[in-house]
């Protein structure tokens, strides 16, 4: 066996239709097209979603609801998690960068702080927005919620 002598398997490679190539091809003069219609010309092609000329189900399902693109998307952090990161790490001055640090808000994200939990430690907190609950719940605590 040498390279001059190689070929596939018997029944593995299928030679492709010769579509369009006259009479002699056993494929007639439409070529497998069928007679007249869109599908029949050349340089045709189907949009996605056509369903032969009936009304496509993009259009047939009625438009819904709108997204407001002037919308200000917070990472909301509550105030039980704030507490445990006092007692975990010792820090008493908490801002957005100080939670990027511990790996609880993303690059570029805004904080809002939630009032969820309880807060024991006195801290002074820094973020984009405040929930009400949040903002009494730090001041019961005798620390300072800063706005940015």
């Amino acid at each position: 066996m040498d390279l001059s002598n190689l070929k596939p398997a018997e029944g593995s490679v299928k030679t492709s239709k010769r579509v369009g190539r006259g009479q002699g091809s056993g494929r007639g003069g439409t070529s497998t097209r069928g007679h007249k219609g869109a599908q029949s010309r050349s340089g045709y092609s189907k949009k996605a979603g056509f369903e032969g000329g009936q009304m496509p189900l993009y259009r047939r399902v009625p438009k819904s609801g709108f997204k407001n693109f002037n919308r200000i998307e917070y990472s909301g952090i509550n105030i039980d998690v704030l507490q445990k990161l006092a007692e975990t790490k010792g820090i008493t001055t908490i801002d957005p960068e100080t939670l990027r640090q511990n790996g609880l808000l993303g690059k570029g994200d805004l904080l809002k702080v939630l009032g969820r939990g309880e807060l024991k430690s006195k801290l002074n907190v820094t973020a984009h927005a405040f929930s009400a609950k949040a903002i009494q719940a730090i001041e019961t605590a005798g620390g300072t919620a800063t706005k940015l």
